[in-house]
């Protein structure tokens, strides 16, 4: 009999009960304000250098505490922006990440119904950013 030593990606509700987990562990400093999680990526935000400090020490104390593995090589430490989840986020401004512009540009025009749907799919994500999108969208 074997056990994951790990949480399994592949299996269907692993985002979900990962997320949960988190969300869970780091109650307290969601709900306090100065982090935000989406299932492995945590952000963590301050005004002040100090307090940054003492938040990036809190959560990476707390790992140690229950064991919680992170890789310091995926961690980015201080940082004024960040690419999070396709945005590019600098203070309280939020960004589409150029690359996924790019990406967007170098596809063909959709031909069918499948690639169309791909496109106002991808393209819906960042709808906030485009004005008048459902109008623009509608007859798509």
């Amino acid at each position: 009999m074997y056990e994951y030593a790990r949480m399994s990606f592949g299996i269907k509700n692993a985002p979900a009960h990962s997320q949960r987990m988190i969300d869970t562990i780091f109650e307290d400093e969601i709900l306090e304000g100065w982090m935000v999680v989406y299932i492995d990526e945590i952000i963590i935000y301050s005004e002040a250098w100090e307090d940054h400090v003492q938040y990036i020490d809190r959560v990476l104390s707390k790992c140690t505490l229950i064991n919680l593995k992170i890789s310091l090589k995926k961690c980015n430490f201080g940082q004024q922006e960040l690419l999070a989840l396709g945005h590019k986020v600098l203070g309280l401004s939020l960004a589409i990440d150029q690359n996924k512009v790019a990406e967007v540009l170098q596809n063909p025009v959709p031909r069918n119904i499948k690639e169309m749907q791909y496109f106002l799919g991808f393209t819906s994500y960042y709808r906030n950013h485009i004005k008048h999108f459902a109008h623009i969208t509608t007859s798509l």
